[in-house]
């Protein structure tokens, strides 16, 4: 993939088993964020707000989305890996074969994006 200039740009130039994740992750984002600042660090979507940020990445077989490990705790990981879905400390993985665990990712979000409001 060449260097993406922004996010729209970034997801047409994903393989297209990846665009409808990556679309569904990048809804979730703004309708969950929607003040935060949309684009491209370190080559991937990145969303910046109030001093912290989410983003996600497009693989061969999954995408992935880093929260932050501030926001994904041990038991958080535990319930998404027994809904089959693989995580870091700080990422949860998605194969595009799977649904986007869209509940649980915004779950996660509204406690980040409120403790950010917070600290405005």
């Amino acid at each position: 993939m060449s260097k993406p200039k922004d996010v729209d740009s970034y997801i047409a130039n994903a393989d297209k088993e990846a665009r409808p994740t990556l679309e569904e992750l990048r809804e979730i984002i703004n309708s969950t964020v929607p003040e935060a600042e949309e684009g491209i660090k370190y080559d991937v979507p990145f969303y910046v707000f109030n001093g912290t940020h989410v983003g996600f990445t497009a693989f061969k077989n999954h995408a992935t989305f880093g929260i932050g490990a501030d926001a994904l705790r041990s038991e958080d990981r535990e319930m998404l890996e027994e809904k089959g879905y693989k995580t870091g400390k700080e990422t949860i993985q998605i194969q595009y074969d799977q649904a986007v665990p869209t509940t649980e990712i915004t779950q996660l979000l509204e406690p980040k994006v409120e403790e950010a409001r917070k600290a405005q």
